[in-house]
């Protein structure tokens, strides 16, 4: 996607400098602002600081942590430390165990000689391969909507709510929930996006926002809680959201406060979507309100809020009273039940065990 008029991933290999770049998205939107990560260290800072979130940049930014390591020690031992290291940063998103396994997989049978190249080929394959998976997920989307444009009179926009952020800085490129609405926008399918501003963090406000206005995508940001209000009067045709991980059983864990839009979605008859690529699958979990860890972020996200001042400062400032503690868990599941369907790189299924096993029939067994 583009920053004025300039082609970004959100995260990269820099051939000039030798180094793996990413957009610190903890500035966004009132500043944008490139870092290098040259560390092991600086890796997980990075993910667990949130400078990257979502669960596909999460999984290809350890890619490239490890690659990385693996230039400054290739041990076995270091490998392994690498491993328990960068598992530690975020419990929920499950982009990151498969990224690491899947780096494990491939490093321990070579040489120690052979690792840091083979790493860095296969980070920059991890990172190729979800520009491609949400690309696909935006071509399948795209009939969704074209479906619905075509029972709305001429001109009219398709209606479409999301929430916190599942776009293309959530992923390396094109987004999982907003690909199908990027890719609406290119088929000149008029389309208008409700930005959920996803309290505590404020994705949407600060993320979503952005993407659409760069992208040139009509829109609204609105309070977390006005989704239900706008569903009742008709304003809403459909649901987008992403998830960080999806159960064998087509339950999804996304950002806090996904389930009460798919219930308010349920009750007003208005179909709910949750795109993902198959990474974000775990087939060895299948009750995710029971089995997904649910991570619990400091309670000062909760308390405090990011902003610009009058005078164009950028500020964090507190909201609530001094002796107020704050509880801030980061995710909720939505059962399969409440889900419409899952866009997938493969196409669209129910959000169930035999919706998945049809279109991912090799995992279906793990």
């Amino acid at each position: 996607m583009k920053v004025d008029g300039t082609h970004y991933r959100s995260i990269w290999f820099d051939d000039d400098s030798g180094t793996v770049k990413i957009i610190d998205q903890r500035w966004l939107p009132h500043a944008f602002r490139v870092v290098e990560l040259t560390t092991r260290e600086a890796f997980a800072e990075a993910i667990r600081g949130m400078w990257v979130r979502g669960a596909p940049l999460i999984g290809a930014t350890a890619a490239y942590g490890v690659a990385v390591q693996m230039g400054i020690d290739p041990s076995d031992a270091s490998l392994k430390e690498t491993w328990e290291f960068l598992h530690a940063t975020r419990p929920t998103a499950i982009n990151l165990r498969w990224a690491l396994d899947e780096m494990n997989r491939l490093l321990l049978p070579l040489p120690e000689s052979e690792r840091h190249a083979a790493a860095m080929k296969r980070a920059a394959e991890i990172c190729d391969e979800d520009v491609e998976c949400n690309r696909m997920i935006g071509v399948h989307g795209l009939e969704l909507i074209r479906n619905i444009a075509a029972a709305k009179a001429p001109g009219e926009p398709v209606n479409i709510l999301t929430h916190c952020n599942a776009g293309w800085l959530a992923t390396v490129d094109w987004g999982t929930a907003t690909s199908p609405m990027y890719h609406a926008v290119e088929a000149g399918i008029p389309i208008h996006v409700w930005v959920d501003e996803t309290r505590p963090r404020n994705q949407g406000a600060h993320l979503s926002a952005w993407e659409m206005a760069h992208h040139g995508v009509p829109h609204h940001l609105i309070v977390d809680n006005a989704g239900g209000h706008l569903m009742q009067h008709g304003q809403v045709d459909m649901v987008i959201a992403g998830t960080d991980r999806t159960t064998a059983h087509g339950d999804v864990c996304n950002k806090i406060g996904t389930y009460l839009k798919a219930l308010a979605a349920r009750d007003n008859g208005v179909p709910f979507y949750v795109a993902l690529p198959s990474p974000t699958i775990d087939w060895t979990v299948f009750d995710g309100v029971k089995e997904i860890p649910i991570e619990e972020r400091d309670q000062d996200e909760v308390r405090k809020v990011w902003g610009k001042l009058e005078d164009g400062a950028v500020s964090r400032v507190q909201i609530c009273p001094d002796a107020t503690p704050a509880a801030n868990p980061a995710f909720d599941v939505t059962p399969g039940r409440l889900v419409t369907g899952l866009i997938t790189e493969r196409g669209v299924c129910d959000a169930s065990r035999e919706g998945l096993a049809g279109l991912f029939p090799e995992f279906a067994g793990a």
